[in-house]
């Protein structure tokens, strides 16, 4: 990072995290990012969260060689909510959803994150996936066709239940995958999450462990939180 930002000054740099490392909560990519954005700060210079995002997409993928994806780069670095498209020819088109500040508001409501205590290696996962990918085309197309309608779900006037249940639709698609994705022990956290209250949810990150997503009535959450043991 210092490198790109063209810094060769001794600096002292600090990092305090929140949030365990291997969770699925994009915690390298908000790193990699915040760590840019400072750097530049201290050159004095302000520069755009495309750049920001491709730099630290370049740190992540290119020079540390891990094989995951950039969407973790430019969540963090654009903010908010955004429907992120990847096109064949490597450019990024970032389009804020259109919705409601009271559909969004009652999407925080409804968001209940839980954590599952097992962290995993991303990289593995990432990777196993990675080599199935043609096998299984019919199965990522329809993930990708799915981040539509859950924009169009969350635009106008908002219908967190079709939103949930869209979610809950993804969930399944991408566990039909394999590869590590989830075990039965998070299967049946989420079955108990459902039978709570749950509309939807996903393991958030490649899977194999990290922080389950669940979006649910604002009512419903202690009940869930009962059921899957606190």
């Amino acid at each position: 990072a210092m490198r790109l930002v063209e810094i060769d000054e001794p600096l002292e740099i600090t990092t305090i995290g929140d949030v365990p490392a291997g969770t699925g909560m994009g915690s390298s990519s908000s790193l990699t990012v915040g760590l840019l954005g400072a750097l530049y700060g201290f050159r004095n210079r302000v520069v755009s969260p495309k750049l920001l995002a491709e730099q630290a997409s370049r740190i992540e993928i290119n020079v540390l060689g891990k094989p995951i994806g950039r969407q973790d780069q430019y969540a963090a670095a654009f903010g908010g909510l955004n429907y992120i498209r990847f096109n064949p020819d490597d450019t990024v088109d970032v389009e804020p959803v259109p919705c409601r500040a009271e559909t969004l508001d009652e999407l925080e409501q409804h968001a209940l994150l839980a954590y599952t205590g097992q962290t995993r290696d991303a990289g593995s996962i990432l990777e196993r996936q990675s080599g199935i990918t043609e096998d299984r085309m019919d199965v990522l197309t329809s993930l990708r066709d799915l981040a539509s309608e859950m924009r169009d779900a969350l635009a106008g006037a908002g219908d967190l239940d079709r939103f949930a249940e869209l979610l809950h639709r993804g969930w399944e698609l991408k566990r039909s995958l394999g590869c590590g994705i989830s075990n039965r022990q998070i299967d049946d956290w989420y079955a108990a999450a459902r039978r709570a209250g749950a509309g939807g949810g996903k393991l958030l990150g490649a899977g194999g462990g990290g922080v389950l997503l669940l979006i649910a009535p604002p009512w419903a959450h202690r009940g869930i939180r009962e059921a899957l043991g606190r």
